[in-house]
């Protein structure tokens, strides 16, 4: 009598296509919902602007957190690698004076006592907006989702 049931094989064939199908998941769930391509966004943003305050604390130097608003390029400290951002998604920027570097690239500079030059980042796509804040004196940084 012959046993039913499946091969070593054919188990691992099912389980290398579910793998294959989990690779293109995250990218249809995003595409189709836009609201978390800025979330995202922000998120990190924040993480490397809160990652430079970090390292400034440590260090006891100053460090610096780099924005391209045209590029859509952020760099937190001089050995990180450049960080790009969805082409898609508006991109505001807001600092200070003294840390702009030109029309489209500013920066925002952490202290060794953890302050900070403060600025404000403004992410938008499809009527969905987040800000992320830096405040000058404390160097916090908080998220703000707006309209969603």
């Amino acid at each position: 009598m012959a046993q039913r049931g499946f091969t070593l094989l054919e188990l691992l064939v099912v389980l290398a296509i579910i793998g294959v199908m989990l690779l293109f998941i995250p990218g249809f769930v995003l595409r189709s919902q836009p609201g978390l391509d800025v979330e995202a966004a922000a998120r990190g943003i924040a993480d490397a602007l809160r990652e430079a305050r970090s390292e400034a604390l440590l260090r006891n130097r100053d460090q610096l957190f780099a924005l391209d608003v045209e590029e859509r390029l952020f760099r937190a400290g001089a050995g990180q690698r450049p960080v790009r951002l969805d082409r898609s998604l508006e991109v505001t920027f807001q600092t200070a004076r003294s840390e702009l570097m030109s029309e489209s690239i500013g920066q925002i500079r952490f202290f060794a006592d953890g302050s900070s030059t403060g600025g404000r980042i403004g992410l938008a796509r499809d009527g969905r907006q987040a800000t992320v804040t830096v405040d000058w004196l404390t160097g916090g940084v908080a998220v703000d989702h707006g309209a969603q």
